[in-house]
């Protein structure tokens, strides 16, 4: 009778435990599902870092060729000032030597007059 009340028990015992395990078969799954998703999440993060750096690096590249830019255009502006400035040098000498021309034309015609009166 023992025998029978100790199987009797055992099984009683097996059919209570029986959902528990089953419960914890499907918690052990679950866990191991967020697992996964945990390691994929990590995974995307560290993408997502990979690429913020990415981004940043691009980002101090394009500053540092738009301040080599800015001193082109400094570079680009004093050249063209300096320009300028030879040019209205130049437009000075050229108008002093139009009036020069101009003065000597003058003579030359006045002296051709009066050597045209001597003779």
């Amino acid at each position: 009778m023992s025998n029978e009340l100790s199987e009797l028990l055992r099984s009683v015992i097996k059919e209570e435990l029986e959902p528990v395990s089953r419960q914890l078969a499907e918690l052990k799954t679950d866990q191991q599902e967020m697992k996964q998703e945990q390691q994929s999440m990590k995974q995307d993060l560290q993408e997502m870092k990979q690429e913020q750096q990415s981004m940043k690096q691009d980002l101090l590249e394009v500053k540092q060729e738009q301040q080599e830019m800015k001193q082109d255009l400094d570079m680009i502006k004093r050249a063209v000032l300096e320009t300028n400035d030879r040019l209205k040098n130049v437009e000075t000498i050229l108008e002093n030597q139009h009036q020069i021309i101009e003065l000597l034309s003058a003579r030359s015609i006045q002296q051709e007059a009066e050597l045209r009166r001597i003779k």
